[in-house]
């Protein structure tokens, strides 16, 4: 077995799995105001952007490599209701207009939710103290028409509500939009590794937590069921988040459905490689390579991940 590990040239001969910039997504926030760069402490090299800075940051990453990015947006103000997420002149619509203006061949995927609009930090309507499912689903289509109406190439609802999807196809095809794309949070868990996300999109709920829409990480058969359900609503692409500690589940889906699958290696899963390297425990590069390596080996056909302009500039 070893003749063929003998050197590099070999090696790559027989690599079994390609990792290149055309397989990552850079997620990136977006803020109200400008000229603003606001670091994310517990993100190291991740930062906060004004749209002027957004577009300068684009140009950045398409120079890396990197062909697509996922917004999510901070409004200025938040409500109940979140109504800054289906705002036509909220941060995400303007964001999507001046990036498709100023890099018309970045495709722009929008992150479809609430959660970073609401004042109490929940993913869609709360009444009663639960999240209403059929309500927000409504808010949900009316968010998903704004981001297409501004240009965005694809749309990403993490919500984990039941029936957004067709929900969403139905508003997109009514509306004008039959040929933008749904790419399903379709086996979203409600994991720990979410803690620095929280922080840069300040999304943190106010009360109690998301178990009772987002899954369970202890279920795998209920992810395939899950997936089946959104490719039968619509969807485009499905998409398990996250990726590193559920590797076996993005298997289980790539073995079962046969539209393209995303992973999203989330804010937890890159700030602990960060902290490792920082402290001289792991080297970096090597490190968050393998990582996304894995995820591409377990059958991923898109990685979301805050490597995504590092990764694409040590592939080059």
């Amino acid at each position: 077995m070893r003749r063929l590990r003998r050197t590099k040239a070999l090696r790559d001969l027989v690599r079994e799995t390609e990792l290149s910039p055309r397989h990552l997504v850079q997620p990136l926030f977006v803020v109200s105001g400008e000229g603003v760069r606001e670091p994310v402490e517990s993100m190291p090299g991740i930062e906060r952007f004004s749209i002027n800075e957004l577009v300068a940051e684009a140009s950045e990453l398409q120079a890396s490599g990197v062909e697509a990015v996922v917004l999510f947006g901070i409004p200025a103000a938040k409500d109940e209701t979140g109504s800054g997420a289906y705002d036509e002149e909220g941060v995400v619509q303007l964001a999507v207009r001046a990036l498709k203006e100023a890099h018309p061949e970045l495709t722009v995927i929008t992150d479809v939710c609430l959660c970073e609009y609401t004042s109490h930090g929940h993913c869609g309507f709360v009444r009663d103290g639960e999240v209403d499912n059929d309500i927000t689903v409504e808010l949900l289509a009316k968010t998903a028409i704004s981001h297409a109406d501004a240009g965005a190439d694809a749309v990403a609802p993490s919500d984990m509500m039941d029936g957004r999807i067709a929900a969403i196809r139905h508003q997109l095809d009514e509306e004008g939009h039959p040929n933008t794309p749904v790419i399903a949070y379709s086996a979203k868990y409600a994991s720990a590794f979410y803690g620095p996300f929280r922080e840069a999109a300040e999304s943190t709920p106010e009360f109690g937590d998301r178990r009772g829409y987002q899954m369970d990480p202890a279920n795998a058969r209920e992810a395939l069921r899950e997936a089946r359900l959104d490719v039968e609503e619509g969807a485009d692409m499905v998409m398990v988040k996250p990726a590193l500690p559920y590797l076996d589940v993005i298997r289980a889906v790539r073995e079962d459905l046969d539209v393209p699958i995303a992973a999203y290696q989330v804010s937890g899963e890159y700030s602990m490689l960060k902290a490792a390297a920082h402290n001289g425990w792991l080297d970096e590069r090597a490190a968050a390579l393998e990582a996304l390596t894995s995820i591409r080996r377990a059958g991923a056909d898109v990685i979301l991940t805050y490597y995504a302009k590092e990764a694409a500039t040590w592939l080059r």
